[in-house]
């Protein structure tokens, strides 16, 4: 199934010890870029992350949001360092007695608990491999949301593009059908020229109309154009239809443009005012193609 490279996605995943949560939302990009925010003494899952999404997702530049709470327990250690509290002490101790600060100053617990690095609070360890498979979960549920949005806008893209296909198609038809047409009448045109400028006094050989009807039909000929570009619909729809295992959007955005060179092959060589008409529909519809698929993984 084809996939939007636009989308978002919301999982959760909590325990006795945590909750997590991660978005992951995308817009368009010409190959698959990555880019994690996520606090960073969980960097360590980052790379666990990114290889999730890269088992799922072709293009686009995706951005995954990561916040954790931690529920069950502290996530912070504390840390006393007696013997820095015990130097503190004496050079304060040391101070008070060079001066003369009267009977009642000494050092106080609450002084000393307030120096620097006596007290400190660290992150509490982690047990790495649980909380990679926290978070791998979270992202999961957020993945199957993300590629669900994905899917659902691919749907859309699909049955639009295979509209404009099938008008691609239409107009090809009609050009077909107006081709042969324009030898006959560039043959008439021909002779009542050739007769208007002889006033009628010499009759035109059938075989000199003949011979400048094929040497223009030699020219204007658009068969070839209309074959590849029938060949170029039937791919199209091809891709439409595949599976989505792998990416199709920069296949199908090389397609159109060999769509839209048959195109002005077409309008160059054709020189009849119809036809003109129909190639300006064709490429119109072309490049409305052409801009869906900008949305295509």
């Amino acid at each position: 199934m084809i996939k939007s490279m636009t989308g978002f996605g919301r999982g959760e995943y909590s325990d006795e010890i945590s909750k997590v949560t991660v978005e992951i939302r995308s817009v368009n990009h010409r190959y698959l870029d990555i880019f994690v925010k996520m606090p960073r003494r969980y960097s360590f899952a980052e790379e666990t992350i990114k290889t999730a999404i890269k088992n799922r997702v072709h293009r686009g530049k995706v951005e995954v949001s990561v916040s954790v709470d931690n529920i069950g327990k502290s996530d912070s250690d504390v840390r006393l360092d007696k013997e820095l509290a015990a130097r503190y002490y004496s050079a304060l101790s040391e101070l008070r007695d060079s001066f003369d600060f009267g009977e009642d100053s000494r050092v106080s617990f609450s002084l000393l608990a307030k120096m620097p690095d006596v007290i400190v609070t660290t992150p509490a360890a982690e047990d790495e491999d649980a909380m990679t498979a926290r978070l791998l979960g979270a992202a999961e549920k957020a993945l199957d949301d993300f590629c669900g949005m994905r899917e659902a806008e691919g749907e859309k893209l699909v049955a639009d593009l295979s509209a404009r296909a099938d008008l691609i198609e239409d107009l090809k038809n009609h050009i077909e059908k107006r081709a042969p047409e324009i030898e006959r009448e560039y043959a008439a045109k021909f002779k009542a020229r050739v007769e208007d400028i002889l006033g009628g006094v010499y009759e035109v050989p059938e075989e000199r109309v003949a011979l400048e009807a094929a040497i223009f039909a030699d020219k204007a000929n658009i068969t070839e154009e209309l074959v590849r570009l029938g060949s170029h619909i039937s791919q199209l729809r091809g891709f439409l239809n595949s599976d989505g295992r792998e990416a199709i959007g920069k296949k199908i955005d090389f397609l159109i443009q060999e769509m839209n060179r048959e195109a002005n092959t077409i309008g160059s060589k054709s020189n009849d005012r119809e036809i003109t008409s129909y190639m300006l529909e064709l490429k119109a519809e072309i490049e409305k193609v052409r801009e869906q698929v900008q949305n295509i993984e």
